[in-house]
């Protein structure tokens, strides 16, 4: 057996993934079959493992801290990475069954991976085939961009009856595909000819119907002389649509459509689940896959996950509900034309980019930003088309702002006709300074407390109406009596129970527009986001069926979400990173002191020297590429700090770290506040040594800090305290640290994105300064060298030092020798 990796999982996988907190077991599985701790095991023997597990090893290795442990907690994002390194490997074992591994399903590990990652919804087209009038190059695959077969191409003979299939030669991209398709169908191989026949009318129109084009595009097979012409009988039947719009909604109709044949017998062929429809001697294929797409757009269109395929059916399909179906349509039909009308409305939310500009007063029209225009557009068309919707931007961006600025454009466009804003009682004064502010052409009235409106006449005399959800259960019976332009509801968690009198009161308002605003996420709860529709597309969706379990739950889920999907606007704070203050990088470069000068060159000799002890005695590649990696990670942290490395070097021997504490000083002079990131948990601890000695509060947070949050607060909230040290893999995501304005990389992290994940902490929405940001890097080291490596060998720095690919066959040990 050759010697492996085995990662042990928990059985309780979806709550740790969940927790994103995944105990983790590592062992390691000697030849002899015998497993030990990988502490008993040296890093020359790790060399014997195969390229994926040295790959794997040396990240583990990283995330230990440079020391291989049998227990780590792993996060998502960790384990997906052992998962993509060891594809297919049998390294992976559930810690209650050791003994036997857990099964793939391609690059998924069964399981495991349907926990790490959100669902990705792939779609595909059917392009309409038609073989008689194809035209292509010979023996051009397709497969790969650059992929061109020269050998024996696959050759097509036979009739509508029966087919003879002569395989291309074993060079071919897909020869193991082909094989296996042809068995599937039961063709048998005929040893005197060497071709697959299958002998059976019914099988034969049943392979053509589903794989035509598969023989045409992906395999790019030939035809024989004549075959063409015995099946000039076959045809491809059609799925028509056609659209008609009426009053506040469509009629579309969806058909199957095979020449004169008439409507029962393609009723009869589609319920016998052939591929093809026979009539006379015509016939008209028909891909079993696009079939599956004709279902599954009657299930949406009749909301019924299990709707019978029709050859023919109508549809009434509300205006909310076209941009769905649109797509859904094009997946079946590229070719599905809808009329202007429906473009109109669904093109703009597919595509925002293809939004009007609003018309904008001047004052407006220079305070928005470009994203909150874009906003102001997007709720104008919806208003324009009798749609609404919710927008939900990330708390900061400006949704009081946008929505202002839309019932300043509708009122400049139409005569008076009042706007209605509900809020919680705590917003209605900040509502009206708001408006008062950004848009003193609106005469406002409050409707709260002792100053409510009393009679329906005296609504018409304003622009904007603004109360509270409270006063609104109080006022019901007024309110529900006027027809408003529009109705806008701020913190529209207020009625996400549609039970609740807040939601009742608020649909039971006569409006054209109705808009919800809402800083908190509303995905996580299907109820909630039912109610919110309930408001914003009154008529236009089907709720879930009440007696729904289980799949078909799921079923209806994922419709509503779908359906809910272009009618909400949430943009997050990085769309809007143009509009930051500036933000400054510079690398600093350091000499080394000569204690660490000392200690580097005696680490870099000795790395050298068990380098070449391990090319003489003849160990393997896998062994010297990871006892080169090691030396690397401790050239490293010879740069940070020599005591990294040996304890007994005195503090003053760091370069970076007398460098900081100057930095820090006139930091603090200039009243400027410093977040500092590592990798290396046990500099921090160095770092807190020192900040200690000198009296400089600090703030900390590593992988174990349990408290992060009241961390980030006690920050944000003291200006006291000049310094937060913060472990780059615990905190370069999640906080808002703008409180800060300065960054400093203490070591280097070689991937730029993770990099500039954890700088955006202080440089995002809410800064008011510009953020500068130092990295720490020492001269005529391993760091330097890579600063000049990143642009020429970028895809050999991030294979070190990502260590996702820290043994794959493209890094020449040669690169590797050159940065130590």
């Amino acid at each position: 057996m050759p010697m492996r990796l085995k990662i042990l999982l928990p059985p309780n996988i979806e709550a740790a993934a969940e927790r994103d907190a995944i105990p983790t077991k590592i062992e390691v599985s000697k030849s002899d079959g015998k497993t030990f701790p990988p502490e008993r095991v040296s890093m020359e023997e790790l060399g014997e493992l195969n390229d994926a597990g040295r790959a794997a090893a040396f990240a583990l290795l990283q995330w230990c801290g440079g020391k291989l442990g049998s227990f780590l907690q792993l996060r998502k994002s960790q384990l997906s990475q052992l998962i993509a390194t060891l594809q297919g490997e049998p390294s992976f074992f559930w810690v209650n069954q050791p003994k036997s591994p857990i099964d793939w399903n391609v690059s998924e590990l069964i399981g495991i991976s349907e926990f790490l990652l959100e669902d990705k919804v792939e779609t595909s087209i059917d392009t309409p085939s038609a073989h008689s009038n194809r035209t292509r190059e010979p023996n051009t695959l397709p497969v790969t961009p650059e992929a061109r077969f020269e050998g024996s191409p696959m050759i097509i003979d036979g009739s509508s009856h029966y087919l003879a299939i002569k395989l291309p030669s074993r060079e071919h991209p897909c020869y193991a595909e082909i094989r296996e398709l042809l068995q599937s169908y039961r063709f048998k191989l005929e040893p005197s000819n060497r071709k697959w026949w299958l002998r059976d009318r019914h099988q034969t129109l049943n392979f053509l119907g589903e794989h035509w084009e598969d023989l045409e595009e992906r395999y790019c097979a030939d035809f024989a002389d004549g075959f063409l012409d015995r099946i000039k009988n076959i045809t491809e039947a059609r799925i028509r649509t056609e659209v008609v719009e009426e009053k506040n909604a469509y009629n579309l109709t969806v058909s199957v459509q095979a020449g004169d044949v008439s409507d029962r017998e393609i009723s009869q062929s589609l319920a016998g689940g052939k591929s093809y429809i026979q009539a006379g001697d015509r016939v008209y294929l028909l891909k079993k896959s696009k079939l599956e797409k004709l279902r599954n757009l009657q299930s949406s269109l009749t909301e019924a996950p299990d709707a019978p395929l029709l050859h023919r059916g109508s549809y009434r399909i509300p205006y909310s509900r076209t941009p769905k179906v649109e797509d859904e349509i094009s997946e079946l039909n590229p070719n599905f034309k809808p009329p202007s009308t429906w473009r109109a409305r669904s093109e703009a939310l597919r595509d925002l980019s293809k939004l009007p500009q609003p018309k904008l007063s001047p004052s407006l029209d220079s305070t928005l930003r470009p994203y909150q225009k874009l906003g102001v557009s997007w709720l104008l068309h919806l208003f324009r088309n009798n749609l609404g919707g919710i927008l939900a931007d990330e708390m900061g961006l400006g949704k009081t702002l946008q929505a202002l600025a839309l019932v300043s454009n509708l009122t400049r466009e139409s005569k008076r006709q009042p706007t209605l804003v509900v809020c919680p009682a705590s917003l209605v004064e900040n509502w009206r300074r708001e408006a008062v502010r950004f848009c003193p052409e609106l005469k406002v009235r409050v409707n709260h407390g002792s100053n409510r409106i009393r009679s329906a006449d005296a609504i018409h005399d304003f622009d904007l109406i603004i109360t509270s959800y409270g006063t609104l259960i109080r006022d019901k019976k007024l309110f529900s009596s006027l027809d408003f332009r529009c109705v806008i509801a701020d913190e529209a968690q207020h009625i996400k129970n549609r039970r609740t009198q807040n939601a009742k009161a608020i649909t039971s308002l006569v409006t054209k527009g109705r808009f919800l605003l809402t800083g908190t996420p509303i995905e996580n709860s299907i109820q909630d986001l039912m109610s919110l529709l309930d408001f914003i597309m009154p008529g236009g969706w089907k709720p879930i069926p009440n007696g729904a379990r289980g799949d078909e739950r799921k079923w209806h889920e994922r419709r509503i979400l779908d359906q809910a999907a272009p009618y909400i606007l949430r943009r997050r704070k990085e769309s809007v990173a143009p509009e930051l203050p500036e933000k400054i990088e510079q690398v600093m470069y350091l000499e080394m002191t000569s204690e660490q000068k000392k200690v580097y060159e005696l680490t870099r000799q000795f790395a050298e020297r068990e380098i070449a002890q391990l090319e003489k005695s003849g160990a393997n590649e896998g062994a010297i590429r990871m006892k080169t990696l090691t030396q690397l990670l401790r050239l490293r942290q010879a740069c940070c700090d020599p005591r990294l490395l040996d304890d007994k070097q005195v503090s003053d021997s760091s370069t970076k770290l007398s460098s900081f504490m100057e930095l820090l000083e006139e930091a603090t002079d200039g009243e400027h506040r410093i977040l500092v990131f590592s990798q290396f948990v046990s500099l921090l601890s160095i770092l807190r040594e020192t900040l200690e000695e000198n009296g400089v509060p600090y703030c900390y947070i590593d992988g174990a800090t349990k408290n992060r949050m009241a961390q980030v607060d006690r920050f944000n909230e003291d200006e006291s305290i000049p310094v937060f040290l913060i472990s780059l893999k615990a905190g370069g995501t999640g906080l808002n640290l703008t409180g800060a304005d300065t960054v400093v990389h203490f070591d280097p992290w070689w991937n730029p994105a993770a990099e500039a994940q954890a700088t955006d902490r202080a440089h995002r929405i809410g800064q008011t300064k510009i953020v500068t940001s130092y990295k720490l890097i020492v001269s005529k080291s391993v760091e330097e060298k890579v600063l000049q490596l990143q642009q020429s060998k970028r895809k050999l720095l991030e294979d070190v030092f990502e260590a996702s690919e820290a043994a794959n066959a493209k890094i020449s040990f040669s690169d590797l020798r050159e940065l130590i």
